[in-house]
């Protein structure tokens, strides 16, 4: 049986006695065991760290890009075996599994631009012979806790620019789904990561305790759900640490009676149930302006959903894979029956799928219901698996109004062909992350990516510029050359150009 370990000072180790089983979500079967690092483990991860960053600090950016460069060389030669390692282990389709990845390259491309990013600015003669300038300088030891959705591209939002400028990094990926990550980090340090600047340790809630508390440790970015975002967010900064945390999403999506809706309809069913729905800027609420709007909706969608392939994540002729784990199959199918607990109507049920060939399977077919009120658990909570919820309005600005009062505001889109009510919306709405007739507005590389409300605890998004800022330190210079031979008495009034 194959033992997935840690990366730490440059070396693969696996001696902790605690493991886990890994598994394959189509076919239910063990591929592997994970150890889970004790707090010992992920304490030598973090002095190997604090080690080696002192010298890793203080090399010219220029070359700290160079293995960036060499790096993203690596990731696309070696991107079919990264894409398999992904399916395998969370069960996305391979060509979702190659969109990941690409999404995470871009990110690798950004941070090659370190030295641009890193020059900060410069004043010339802000007062008599008085220069100043300010530049970005890392922190120290920092850390990531990302979550099993995206087992690549979300671990290259948060190290490559933190290595890029001039940090040491410690991940701490999911232990459902570790081995791209792990693979991905060794592929940083053949492409000449110092030992000791990138360290991978698995595990459970030890090691991330021990990430958040150790004074070493300097920051820490987490994704995950907003349960454990809270917590993260809390015990970091109670420990003195520089933290953002991106929680849970409920995304809805308007659709206006002006809509072209048959591209609507394409954009939603990619929306909400590629990767089973397990994105965190997944769709999973269309709201409708007008029953006319809603009920043709509803029947485009139901002829859409008929035609979904699903099967192993390997076949990428299939639409959609299994969902990562039993248990979290069980919990999606919990919501299901909530929903017609409380009155929604379920027009397409997806449970009960058994693939042939694969039939202890993770699998579950696409959900669909119509008539879903605010107050339904289905719709305050996050279901995170392959289940749209369409809700009826009479107007844009009572469709608005809904998904301002959600506790989440990570993603919307409004589908429209008035002008003005998109600017209206984009203007209006209280989300991070806003879409026109674009389902899923994830930002790219070179802008930042985060939610509002519940869904981010911090100040600063993930990746673009905000990650130069989350993981540097601004520090300003003043600096004054009187002329030689000049002698000066003493001021006493506070300086100033006046």
């Amino acid at each position: 049986m194959n033992t997935i370990g840690h990366l730490i000072n440059g070396k693969t180790v696996a001696n902790d006695p605690r493991q886990q089983d890994v598994i394959n979500p189509s076919t239910n079967e063990v591929i592997g065991r994970v150890s889970l690092a004790s707090q010992a483990t992920v304490e030598e991860a973090i002095a190997a760290a604090e080690a080696a960053y002192p010298a890793w600090r203080d090399l010219p950016p220029i070359k700290r890009a160079r293995i960036m460069y060499r790096f993203k060389d690596l990731l696309e030669q070696n991107a079919d075996k990264i894409c398999e390692m992904i399916t395998r282990e969370h069960g996305k389709v391979l060509n979702d599994a190659m969109g990941e990845l690409q999404r995470g390259i871009e990110n690798v491309e950004y941070a090659c631009g370190v030295p641009e990013l890193l020059k900060g600015e410069h004043s010339k003669n802000v007062g008599p012979a008085i220069d100043s300038w300010s530049e970005f300088q890392p922190l120290g030891v920092v850390a990531g806790i990302t979550p099993f959705n995206f087992p690549a591209m979300v671990p290259l939002w948060m190290w490559p620019m933190a290595v890029a400028c001039g940090n040491a990094f410690i991940l701490k990926p999911s232990e459902r789904d570790p081995s791209s990550a792990l693979y991905i980090a060794e592929l940083g340090i053949e492409a000449g990561i110092p030992a000791g600047i990138l360290n991978v340790v698995n595990g459970d809630k030890e090691a991330v305790d021990t990430l958040l508390t150790d004074k070493r440790v300097q920051a820490v970015s987490f994704v995950g759900s907003t349960p454990i975002a809270e917590y993260v967010y809390t015990t970091g900064n109670a420990n003195g640490k520089r933290v953002q945390a991106f929680g849970g999403a409920k995304n809805h999506a308007i659709i206006m009676p002006d809509a072209d809706l048959d591209n609507a309809v394409s954009a939603l069913m990619g929306a909400a149930y590629g990767s089973c729905g397990e994105r965190c800027m997944a769709i999973s609420v269309a709201v409708a302006v007008g029953d006319d709007t809603a009920e043709a909706l509803i029947e485009k969608l139901k002829e859409r959903i008929a035609a979904l392939k699903i099967g192993d994540g390997m076949d990428n002729s299939n639409d959609m894979g299994p969902v990562v784990t039993r248990q979290q199959l069980e919990k999606i199918e919990g919501y299901i029956a909530k929903g017609i607990e409380e009155g929604a109507e379920l027009v397409v049920d997806g449970r009960g799928l058994k693939v042939p060939g694969f039939e202890d399977g993770n699998y579950l077919g696409a959900c669909l219901f119509d008539k879903v009120k605010e107050g339904m658990v289905i719709h305050a909570e996050e279901i995170f698996g392959p289940v749209l919820c369409v809700m009826r309005v009479d107007s844009m600005q009572e469709a608005m109004e809904i998904i301002d009062a959600h506790e989440y505001g990570n993603g919307t889109c409004l589908f429209t062909r008035d002008g003005e009510a998109a600017r209206y919306f984009s203007d209006n709405i209280k989300v991070g992350m806003v879409g026109i007739n674009v389902p899923l507005p994830v930002p790219v590389a070179f802008h930042s990516f985060g939610g509002w409300k519940r869904s981010l605890f911090g100040d600063l998004h993930a990746y673009g510029p905000d990650a130069v800022r989350f993981y540097t330190k601004r520090k300003t210079v003043t600096q004054r050359w009187p002329a030689s031979g000049v002698r000066e008495g003493a001021q006493f009034n506070f300086p100033s150009n006046g």
